[in-house]
Formats: C-alpha cells, structure tokens, sequence
C-alpha cells in the first residue's frame, strides 16, 4: 500500500462510521488522522511511528500500522461488511453526503439508487429532517440522471475494460494475432462500444475461450466471422470481435479502424485505379484478391505513406499521405521527461525519490518535481518556505543520481480568481520550471477567464499552463476558454500548453493541439502523475498528440536534457525587457 492508499482507507472509514451514525467525535478523528498523513512530505515506509504526527491518535495509529503491514484493516473489512456497499454508490448524487445517507439508511432502509428513486416518487424522503419536498425533487431528478446510461462513455472508463480484454486474449493460443480496431484504436474521447480484430483459424475455439475468460452478461451474436458480447460491467458494453484469416489480417484491420470517411476516401482512391477494398483484402480488375502481411503494405500498394490510426478520421490525412514518404508524428519513444509530478510534499502517494526512481525504469533522462502551490490548501500546497526546502531536497538528490537523471525544481502554480499568482516573482525566480494552472472559480466568464491566463501567460517565469481548459471528459466541461485567443497569446509569449495525458482529462484535445503545431506553440505531454501508475498514462497521452498531429519538434518533453536546459535558460518572448 501506498500512502494514497492508506489515507483512501481512513477517509473511508470515516464515510462508513457516518453512515451508521457514530459519535462525530470518532468520525473526525479519522478524517483527521488522513489529513495529517497527507500532509506529511514523507512515504510510508519513512514513517516509524504514525501517532508521532499531530493529529493522529494511538487508536487511528493502530489502524494505519495494520494497512502498512498488512494492506487490510479489520475495521475496515467490518464496516464494510456491516454497511451495504451499494450505499457508497449515494455519494455521486448531488446534495446527498454521509450524513444524509446515513439518515436515508438508517431511517427508511434505503441501500441503494433504486431504492431511493422509491423512496422520492412516494413522498417518503420530504419527512425526514433536514430534507422536504424541494429536495426530495433534486434527488429524484438526479437519480433519473444518474441511472440513463450515457450513448457513449469516456475513453477513461474504457481503456481498463479494454486492458482486461487484452490480457484475455493474449492466453488464447488459438489466436494468431489480435488488435484494438475502430474509435478506441483511433483514441476518440467517448466511445459507444469496444471492436477488436482476432487472426485465427479456429473462431468456435476462440468465442469458447472468451466465454469463459471474460464476465460476459449476454451474448448477442456468435458465429464463424463475428462474435458479439454484451460485457457485466456498470454500463454493459458491448464489444465485437471480427475473426478473419491470417491473410486478410491487415485488410480487416484497416477497414474496421478507419472512420467512415476515411474508408470512402480510401476506396475512392482505390476506384481510380480500378480497383476494390473490402475488410477481406483488395481485388483487381481482373478479380484476383491481394491481401497484405501489414497496413504499412496496404498502404504502400496505394502510393502512401503509412497512416496512424489516430489520424484516420477521414480530413487531410490520405492527401499528405501520398505526398509523405512518412508521417513524423510524435512517438513514446521521442518522450525524455514528464514536466507534471506530484509527491508525497503536497498530495501525491510517493516520494520524490520514488518517482525519481520511477523515471529512471522509463529511461527519462530528466523530469520536474511540480506540486501544488500555497493557495491550495486542500491539496497540501507548499508555502514559499516549503518550496526552498523542497529545492534542497531535490540538490540532495541530483548529487546522488548525477549522469543518470536530472530533476528540476518547479510548482503548479495556481492562477487565483482575481488574476494574481500564487508567488511573487523573487519566488519563482527561484525555480527552474513553472507551470500554471486555474483550479477555482470555474465559473467565472470567458472574458474574466482569459485575463487570467493571460496575466499568467505574461509573467517571465511562467513556462507552461497545464491543463488548459480543466474539462473532465463525461464528467464537466471545464471553465470557459477562447482557445483561439489562448493558442495565439502563448505563440506570443513563448507559453507552452500541455497535453494533460490522464485519460480523464486528455486536455487538450485533438483540434487544438493541431492549431498549436501550425502556430509554432510547444506543448508538453504530461501525466499530471500522483501516483506511480499514473505514470503509465504517458503512451494514452502520446496517442492524443498523434491525433493532433503533433510532431516531436513541437513537444517540450521530447527535447535531449541539453536542449531542456538550453531552453530554460533562453528568455520568454515577449518578457525579456520585464526579466
């Protein structure tokens, strides 16, 4: 367990013992004792003795020694059993916390989101305290919401659900070969259903395998071409598997990962030379079918330059593919840093070390340590004082890893609602690499939010906004942005704008990141990580940026350790006279 997870657990506890209506006392004690171990910059396993932190107690202390060594709590499995854990679905419903829940349990034995929906359409829920007829209509209403299954569901959800097909398939021994094919293959933002193209030579062999290896709630279709699942899970994806010969492998997969325009424009070319595309392979004039060892070869039987899935969506791309004898888009492996990090010193789960060590296993050659800024309180932001004392930490460690890896001194600096930055400029004078972001006041209109970027866009230190337009893909829409304007002031500034590569956010998306690359503004592909495993969105990320046609020269993080540090020291545009 990592200190993230640790804490999770005590603020679960606290949830459960609210529910069921313990002494406020209890529950604050462990709401506190996950404060305290949040805002300690130390890993677990730095911590001897966790009631020597102040505001943990010997009672909270043993709960937390017993996740340490053993990743369990006995209180916790306890609760849980006690507690139905359809409950914890309540607190996605607007206006309903512990507290309420516990009432609606305790009180009309209420356990789940259907038994709520009851609960308002009788009228029963208006009579308890600190409810009434205005809120008993909110809940329903955000029930109803809650419970019509979206058309197309994030690409966050998602990608696990395909990763857990992935290894499934990789046991099947009667698959020859397999692939991701239509949106999510392209990585569009929301996704209707999953499509994967299977080689083999035995398909009954193969949807036996998949019945039994994968939690299948029906099955919609099976035959010797196609089989069709409808998955057990929240929403009940629906997934296709297309089985196709060895040989018709590459055909198949480009017919059915191309979006719909792009395959009328593949089969208008190939009409021009008299010829025919099926998903079986390509046949002649003379009715012989060719089929092809790879898409590269499919391509190149056209005259075209391999095409990437994520551009496949029927714009530009097969025109520049026959006068490119190759798309130079970025690749994982032009990545040499992640300029976004969050640790154990503001609210990230490891140490700088930990994610330092992390790095090195990735083969980074630098990275900067970048948590949240003093204005952040709910996140442990770090105060001027903490900040220099983090520098220290970070000289400490480049002396240790000097010639294997470079860490920076940075921050994620908060662009406050009335314009300022969290820092004054002797302050950030101080740190090799500054990024900002706006974490409040999403409300605000465009004009007041673009004077805010613009005021952070402007400051000589500032080298990046993260996360641009703070959306959440499926869950809210971010804060008003002319992104014109904003793509436009960092081509003046010399401000970069990052690809935010966690999948809940992919931000920016893919058609501004195309604007970027025509007005020479530099992004940075980051993981915002707060965790190691976060780390891992790099490649989700690195696969937006190829949708957005992004190549290696337009990307901060692709740039050699030398070419970083050249950077850092060349002044901004437009700010040398204020430096």
């Amino acid at each position: 367990m990592n200190k993230k997870d640790v804490v999770q657990a005590l603020e679960k506890i606290a949830v459960y013992l609210e529910i069921k209506g313990e002494n406020p006392f209890k529950i604050s004690a462990y709401r506190k004792a996950a404060q305290a171990l949040e805002n300690d910059d130390r890993s677990l396993a730095q911590i001897d003795d966790p009631s020597e932190l102040k505001g943990i107690g010997k009672g909270t202390a043993q709960v937390i020694k017993e996740l340490m060594e053993t990743g369990e709590s006995g209180l916790l499995k306890a609760l849980a059993e006690e507690i139905p854990e359809s409950l914890l679905a309540l607190l996605k419903v607007p206006g309903l916390g512990a507290k309420k829940i516990g009432k609606l349990y305790q009180q009309l034995g209420i356990v789940d989101l259907d038994g709520l929906k009851r609960a308002c359409l009788e009228g029963r829920v208006r009579g308890l305290e600190g409810f009434g007829p205005k809120t008993e209509e909110k809940l329903l209403k955000a029930v109803e919401n809650l419970s019509v299954r979206p058309e197309r569901l994030p690409i966050a959800y998602m990608l696990p659900l395909a990763e857990t097909i992935e290894i499934a398939l990789s046991e099947i021994q009667a698959i020859e070969r397999f692939s991701r094919a239509g949106s999510l293959r392209r990585l569009n933002e929301t996704l209707k259903d999953l499509d994967y193209v299977i080689a083999t030579a035995e398909p009954e062999a193969v949807t036996a395998a998949i019945k039994e290896r994968l939690a299948v709630r029906s099955i919609t279709g099976a035959g010797s071409t196609k089989m069709s699942i409808v998955l057990d899970d929240e929403y009940g994806v629906a997934v296709d598997f297309r089985f196709v010969s060895q040989e018709a492998y590459a055909t198949a997969l480009h017919h059915f990962t191309g979006s719909k325009e792009h395959n009328v424009e593949m089969r208008r070319l190939a009409k021009s030379r008299g010829e025919k595309i099926s998903e079986y392979g390509v046949e002649r004039e003379d009715g012989a079918l060719l089929t092809f060892s790879s898409e590269a070869d499919f391509f190149r039987h056209f005259g075209l330059a391999y095409i990437p899935p994520e551009i496949r969506e029927g714009g530009e791309e097969v025109e520049q593919a026959k006068a490119a004898e190759a798309f130079r888009l970025i690749e994982v492996g032009d990545i040499k840093a992640d300029l976004h990090m969050h640790t154990t010193w503001s609210d990230g789960a490891y140490t700088i070390e930990e994610m330092a060590e992390a790095a090195i296993r990735k083969g980074y050659e630098y990275i900067v340590i970048t948590d949240h800024s003093q204005s952040l309180r709910v996140a442990g932001g770090l105060t001027a004082k903490r900040l220099r004392e983090q520098r220290e930490a970070i000289d400490r460690l480049n002396e240790k890893y000097h010639g294997t890896l470079k860490i920076f001194a940075g921050v994620e600096m908060d662009i406050l609602p009335d314009g300022r930055l969290d820092y004054e400029d002797d302050v950030l004078a101080e740190l090799d690499f500054v990024i900002a972001a706006i974490h409040s006041a999403f409300s605000q209109d465009v004009q007041t939010i673009m004077k805010r970027l613009y005021r952070a866009m402007e400051n000589p230190y500032v080298r990046l906004i993260a996360h641009p337009t703070g959306r959440i893909i499926g869950g809210r829409p971010g804060y008003p942005v002319d992104m014109d304007d904003l793509i436009e002031k960092a081509r003046e500034t010399g401000t970069a704008l990052e690809l935010n590569a966690n999948p809940n956010r992919l931000d920016l998306a893919a058609e501004w990141l195309k604007k970027c690359g025509k007005r020479g503004v530099k992004i940075a592909i980051n993981t915002d990580a707060h965790s190691l495993a976060m780390l891992d969105d790099m490649p989700t990320g690195v696969a937006m940026a190829r949708k957005g046609w992004v190549q290696p020269d337009g990307v901060l993080n692709a740039m050699s350790l030398s070419e970083f540090e050249a950077f850092l020291k060349r002044p901004k545009k437009g700010v040398i006279d204020s430096l």
